[in-house]
This record gives C-alpha cells, sequence and structure tokens, in this order.
C-alpha cells in the first residue's frame, strides 16, 4: 500500500495550484520573507530597548 501523497500524483502535476487571478503574481521567495522578518524584528528591538542596550556601553 502506497502512502497518501504518492496518490494520484500523476494527475496533479500538470494541474497549476493558484487560483486563476493570481497566476500572473510574481511572489517572491519565502527566504527573502524570512529575512526582512528578522531585520524588522531587530530594528524594532533596538528601538524598543535603546535606552537598556546604551546603558551597557556606559
Amino acid at each position: 500500500m502506497a502512502p497518501f501523497f504518492f496518490l494520484d500524483m500523476d494527475d496533479k502535476d500538470n494541474e497549476e495550484l493558484r487560483p486563476s487571478k493570481m497566476r500572473g503574481v510574481a511572489f517572491p521567495k519565502a527566504k527573502y520573507g524570512v529575512i526582512l522578518a528578522v531585520i524588522v524584528i531587530i530594528l524594532v528591538n533596538l528601538i524598543y530597548y535603546k535606552e537598556t542596550i546604551l546603558s551597557f556601553f556606559k
């Protein structure tokens, strides 16, 4: 018995997974979203904890 993810794989290979109105939209790679999220988190923390960070250098 084959695992469930191998069933009907030939039928779904040619099928477009995105809706028809979204097929022309170019999506960025996921790694760029992860990098952007990490940069945003670091920047927000730097702004939020600016005084605490600067107190270490005094």
